[in-house]
């Protein structure tokens, strides 16, 4: 299904930090993980030669036109 353990996070949610159903259930996962101080596979900076290689791979209307026509 899903994937996450519903019944632990739930309480986890409402037993450990007290929330409410209704404050529970407006929470993403990813955001009640971070409440619950939980930091594994947390994403690194992102670099400048990762970014510059995302903007290689991913051109937006700009960057694909070339670098002749921007400068006009």
């Amino acid at each position: 299904m899903s994937g996450l353990d519903w019944p632990a996070l739930m309480q986890a949610g409402l037993r450990g930090l007290g929330l409410r159903p209704a404050e529970f259930w407006a929470l993403t996962p990813a955001e009640l993980r971070l409440m619950l101080g939980e930091r594994q596979g947390a994403a690194a900076a992102l670099g400048r030669s990762r970014l510059d290689e995302l903007l290689a791979a991913y051109p937006d209307g700009m960057a694909a036109m070339g670098k002749g026509e921007r400068d006009e």
